[in-house]
């Protein structure tokens, strides 16, 4: 039976989320989960190297064999705020090509259907959703690492591994 540890993803400049599960056949389990967050004193340039370096040290620690991040999108009312999100997302996918790792991404959407059921589902309910899948004593905090083990199960949902879900399309690298 296949091992796969999954590294999933909430990219943010500020808190970005990280979730590592691993799976082996029908069974889950939370490795790790925690957050990277960077300094908002800082420049650009060297929040963008903490944000990679703080990836890139947990993809050396943990050794996923998947890496699934979620999608960018943007509001047009915030175009600022979409291009700092591209470049956090730049630096993140930079440490994952250093590490030779595909890359699946997947919408906010498609998590919450896939975690609750629906495309719209709150926080607290995709929080826990994902307590009820790892079978975890407590609810997964801040929101980030909740939202990244959502983006790692999610992987494992959609790939076909997951025998809860059937039919669903392949994910598609980036």
């Amino acid at each position: 039976m296949e091992t796969q540890t999954i590294l999933g993803i909430d990219p943010a400049l500020g808190t970005t989320g990280y979730g590592v599960v691993r799976c082996q056949g029908n069974s889950l389990s939370l490795v790790d989960a925690g957050i990277v967050k960077c300094r908002r004193d800082r420049t650009l340039e060297s929040r963008l190297k903490e944000l990679h370096d703080g990836i890139f040290e947990i993809i050396q620690e943990f050794k996923p064999s998947v890496f699934a991040i979620e999608k960018l999108y943007s509001h047009y009312d915030r175009p600022t705020t979409a291009i700092l999100m591209g470049h956090a997302r730049g630096a993140i996918l930079l440490a994952a090509a250093q590490a030779n790792l595909l890359v699946h991404s997947y919408a906010a959407t498609q998590v919450k259907k896939t975690m609750t059921g629906s495309g719209r589902a709150p926080k607290a309910q995709m929080q826990f959703a994902v307590k009820h899948q790892l079978g975890l004593s407590a609810t997964p905090e801040p929101a980030d690492v909740a939202d990244a083990l959502a983006i790692a199960l999610t992987h494992f949902h959609v790939s076909g591994q997951s025998p809860f879900l059937s039919g669903n399309p392949r994910a598609k690298a980036v």
